[in-house]
This record gives C-alpha cells, structure tokens and sequence, in this order.
C-alpha cells in the first residue's frame, strides 16, 4: 500500500507541473516560473534552456516559461518547484536555501575570487555542489540541473555613499532571506526585507532608501528612474540555480534527460558569457541615463565594506556553514 501511495503521489506532482494535460505519445508540457524580466539575460536565459531543450528532445518536450512572477513571489515559486506546481525555477542561491537552507552558504558576502573562481565552486559536478544537490533531492524533491553567473550585486540609493557610515539610518531593500539581510545589516544599513515584485513602488514610495542587485538587473527594470546613484561595491558575486521538480525527472526517459541536461549545460555557458559581456555594458548605459557610478576610483571604501560585512557574516552563519566553507576554500 506504502508503495503505490508514494507512486500516486508523483503521478499527482509530475501532472501539476505540466503546462496541460498529457496522455500517452502527447508532447510533453512543463512550466518554468522566474521573477526576471524577460529582458535580463536571466529572462532571456529561460527562453534559450526552452529551445535547446525541444531543439534536443526532438520537439518531445517544450518548456513553457512564466517570468516577472507571474505565478508567484519568489518564495512561493521556489516552493511551486519542489512541491510539483511547476517543474523548473532559478533562484538565488539564498532564494533555494528557503527550501533546503545549506544553498545560502553560496551566496555569502565576499567569499569568490573571480567569476571562474565562482562557476567552479558551483559546477553541478563540484563536491559541494554534489553534497547540496543530494540533500536537497532527498529533503525537498528538488534536483539543480545547471547554474549561471548573475553578476556581482550592486547598491544603489538616491544619495551618493562610500562607506558603511553613510548608510546608518538608511533603509535598504534585501532579499527577505538570512543571508542577504546579514549582508546589507553588514553594510551598515536597516535591511528591509521586500518581495521583489514589489520593490519599484517601494522605492518610490520611500518605503525603502535604496536596493542592491547586479547591473543587469538594475537596467533592465529601469530603476535609474527612481534611484540615482550606483555603488559598485560588487559585495555578492552570485550564481543563479536552475532547479527541476524530481517527480518531473524521474518521469523522463533516459534520452530525454540526458537532452535536459545537454540544454542545461549550453545554457549554463551561454548565460554566463552574456552577463559578463553586459555588466561592463549595463555600467555604461546607467552612465548614459544620467545615473551617477561610485566606483573605488571615486572614493568607495570596499575594504570597509568587506570589513564590515565579512565580520557579521561570520559571526551568524561560521557555526552552520564552516564545514562547506572548508570544502569551498578547498576548490581553485
């Protein structure tokens, strides 16, 4: 009896997450939720998975994607893909850790050296990597299948800052997971925890002071229009993770997974190329659109930044995260 509840119940996961119903010898349907603008090359990374992956499966499986939240805030979406609602979603690193919280020790402050440094440490192959994908299978239903460069995150406000001093009293909107609270805490700010969905009239409302995200993302939602000032204090280099429902996995035949994860692996390398290629761009067009940039050239202290924030962090997360923080120091 244990046995075939456990099998009605991926019969009921796999079919949520499909875009319509599927009988037999059908085209295959599956959702994929984002909160990105189709416009950012996380957006437009979704759309290319989606075509490399019915390009690869012989037009057996098409991947329909739903950005801007459409379907949800970003935490209901991240639990839309391990309960079975949709089967793909990308996130942070920290935005996965709601359902399996060891991935939000990717997304620490400060902790990279480079972009390569960074698709190292988080290749799907990597040991830590391996350990967290496996956890996170057998806890909450959830397989990573590729990750993508995001870019290094940004802050910006409507005044000009160069130190963890200027942001006292300021409130800055963070991504309403520990991690990233701790890392604008660390910047010297009031982190104010808002959905991103809601965060352009947040800011202005004056409900929040200010923000932080990568270039791309900052353009990309026009937000020079309401904050004038960019600090390019790059504190989180991040990674989006692609995650799939394991329910929808299993139900894949062996080609056609190993088609998903050829598509996952060209998607990877093509997102990655397109945010590098765009953030020194995306500098360049804020510039133009009247947005003033702080660099260290001008006078931004980063070493304080780093400071600042690396003590707190370390003080919250050493006790929870110190075992993968050594596998991390251990990958060049």
């Amino acid at each position: 009896m244990k046995k075939i509840a456990v099998a009605c119940l991926v019969m009921v996961l796999v079919t949520l997450a499909y875009g319509s119903g599927q009988e037999e010898g059908e085209v295959i349907k599956l959702r994929y939720a984002h909160m990105n603008s189709p416009e950012s090359v996380a957006g437009k990374q979704a759309v290319y998975f989606a075509e490399m992956v019915k390009e690869k499966t012989g037009g057996e499986i098409i991947v329909e994607v739903y950005p801007s939240s459409q379907l949800g805030t970003i935490q209901e979406q991240a639990e839309m893909v391990s309960n079975g609602t949709v089967a793909f979603h990308h996130n942070t690193m920290a935005g996965i850790g709601s359902l399996y919280p060891d991935y939000a020790v990717l997304d620490t402050p400060f902790l990279y050296k480079s972009v390569d440094h960074l698709m190292r440490v988080t290749d799907v192959n990597s040991p830590v990597m391996k350990k967290l994908n496996d956890g996170a299978i057998a806890e909450r239903n959830i397989r990573n299948i590729y990750n993508f460069f995001f870019g290094a995150r940004q802050l910006t406000t409507n005044k000009a800052v160069y130190t963890p001093a200027d942001l006292k009293g300021m409130k800055i909107r963070a991504i309403p997971f520990p991690i990233y609270m701790t890392a604008v805490e660390g910047m010297g700010a009031i982190a104010t925890p808002i959905d991103w969905s809601e965060v352009p009239t947040a800011l202005a409302t004056g409900a929040a002071d200010g923000q932080e995200n990568p270039v791309g993302v900052i353009y990309a939602n026009k937000l020079f229009d309401i904050q004038s000032h960019m600090m390019v204090t790059s504190h989180i280099m991040g990674a989006e993770c692609v995650v799939m429902n394991e329910a929808v996995w299993k139900s894949l035949t062996e080609s056609q997974k190993k088609a998903v994860m050829e598509a996952a692996e060209e998607t990877a390398e093509w997102a990655t190329a397109k945010t590098i290629e765009s953030e020194q761009a995306d500098i360049e067009k804020l510039k133009e659109v009247g947005m003033t940039v702080i660099t260290a050239d001008n006078g931004l202290q980063i070493d304080a930044f780093r400071e600042s924030v690396t003590a707190l962090v370390r003080e919250r997360f050493d006790d929870k995260y110190g075992d993968l923080y050594s596998i991390i120091d251990t990958i060049k």
